[in-house]
């Protein structure tokens, strides 16, 4: 573990690195973020990262960060829990919440609880009303570097009273180092898409992906422009065992994502596509459509999201 360097309101930050399997990943306390993955044999980073500090408090915010405590959008920036209404930070237009406001976890320093050449383990706590929700919360996340090789991140969530969560890793992935995706193909475990409105919430509706931009169900091309890509894929109705439920890849380098989340979201980083983030995360505003699965978290029953990226070269 090494100093990376001070924020802008006087913060250390450290970067700590992971190495096995022929797979090295760099990680910073701030945010829990994962700032590179390096596969043995291939040049570039596989996500897109930065050696400074000042650009993951600007332009890259999210980039490579745990965001939470709930991720995605919050309509209206209004959460009823146990009957308690909460008004949350409006931060999207000034009408909804996204990624828990402005002072959510990716802004956060995180403590690094456990650390070893193939694994790290960094902790959040978030106090009572802290993003605007209720609860003495505990997050860990764990990352660990595994055969295949693979890297694994289990995100725990612990709190005292009942409480939202559905937090993500905000990656952002190009795999050939282009700074697009044209050269990249994409497959997902999906027959439905979640559709969105103006504001990007979901509608409630899901819809086949057949005869549709949104079809992946077949490996195909990410063609630059095509189609704007911010919608989640409902991959199961709950939460399971960890199932694979994605592929990217290009002609060196093929990467899975399995999960053990219902949703595998997608953005494509706005038109100049030049990386695709991949959050695999609960349904996005699920309090406000009763069929969405659940984002409720009770004090004796911890929630535990896991998700795995495993790497080969072709």
């Amino acid at each position: 573990m090494k100093h990376f360097g001070t924020t802008q309101r006087g913060r250390d930050v450290d970067q700590l690195t992971l190495t096995a399997h022929g797979l090295t990943v760099s990680l910073l306390t701030l945010g829990a973020i994962v700032q590179g993955v390096w596969l043995d044999g291939i040049e570039q980073s596989l996500t897109v990262g930065s050696d400074d500090l000042t650009d993951y408090e600007g332009d890259m915010l999210y980039h490579g960060a745990i965001v939470g405590p709930v991720a995605n959008r919050i309509g209206g920036g209004k959460a009823v829990i146990d009957g308690i209404e909460h008004q949350l930070e409006r931060n999207q237009d000034g009408r909804h919440t996204l990624h828990g406001g402005t002072r959510g976890p990716h802004t956060r320093i995180w403590t690094v609880k456990d650390h070893s050449d193939n694994s790290a383990t960094l902790a959040l706590s978030l106090p009572d009303g802290d993003c605007g929700l209720p609860g003495n919360r505990v997050i860990t996340a764990h990352y660990a570097i595994t055969e295949g090789p693979a890297l694994s991140l289990s995100i725990t969530t612990q709190t005292d009273t009942e409480t939202w969560a559905n937090l993500t890793n905000h990656s952002y992935w190009c795999l050939d180092g282009s700074g697009h995706m044209a050269n990249h193909t994409l497959q997902i475990t999906a027959d439905t898409v979640l559709p969105i409105d103006a504001d990007s919430l979901p509608t409630g509706d899901i819809l086949p992906v057949e005869d549709t931009a949104f079809d992946f169900r077949r490996p195909r091309a990410l063609i630059l422009g095509e189609t704007r890509y911010d919608n989640t894929y409902p991959v199961a109705q709950t939460r399971r065992a960890l199932t694979p439920v994605l592929k990217l890849a290009t002609d060196s380098v093929a990467m899975t994502v399995s999960t053990t989340e219902p949703g595998a979201h997608i953005y494509d980083d706005g038109p100049a596509f030049a990386a695709l983030a991949i959050e695999c995360q609960g349904w996005p505003n699920a309090p406000a459509h009763a069929h969405f699965p659940s984002i409720t978290v009770m004090p004796d029953t911890p929630l535990t999201q896991t998700t795995e990226w495993r790497f080969a070269r072709i």
